[in-house]
């Protein structure tokens, strides 16, 4: 299917769905859809600066970089940038997803990035002062290096899916 397909359906899919919805309840549907749209609003200002960030990021970063640190040859190191990298990011996940792919399209290996996406997803150092106060010291570092096993073992079976194993 060509992606830009998708893109030019998904909105008509979501225009048709409101249209359904509201022919059996508006109140409801408009409350919704109000709710929405000030969700989105709220998440604009931060969404813009991350995406401002990833941008100004590979820009500076050349493709050869992105190639040699976490593509197909980095192997180990790759799968260990890519953890560590996530690890101590804290990136909103519906930007994390755009950032993946541009960096996959950039020469790095699904390793890498199945390895940043989801110790960014699972993994939080930034977070731990926050996870120390609420779990505990002991479960929050036990959470913490379970993910990021978890991780780990994430990325390698999909390094295996597609071939790609360091």
């Amino acid at each position: 299917m060509n992606q830009n397909l998708g893109i030019s359906i998904f909105p008509l899919v979501i225009i048709g769905i409101v249209v359904i919805l509201a022919v059996f309840n508006w109140e409801k549907t408009w409350s919704g859809v109000k709710k929405g749209i000030s969700m989105f609003i709220s998440i604009l200002p931060t969404f813009l600066t991350v995406l401002v960030l990833v941008s100004v990021f590979l820009y500076l970063v050349p493709e050869s970089m992105i190639k040699n640190y976490l593509g197909q040859s980095s192997g180990w190191q790759g799968l260990l940038l890519g953890s560590a990298i996530g690890s101590v990011a804290l990136i909103p996940a519906f930007v994390a997803a755009p950032l993946a792919s541009v960096i996959l399209k950039e020469g790095a290996s699904i390793l890498s990035v199945s390895a940043f996406i989801t110790t960014l997803m699972m993994v939080g150092v930034i977070t731990l002062p926050v996870e120390f106060r609420y779990l505990g010291k002991r479960a929050a570092l036990w959470r913490n290096f379970l993910s990021l096993v978890g991780a780990i073992i994430v990325a390698l079976l999909m390094g295996v899916t597609y071939a790609r194993l360091p």
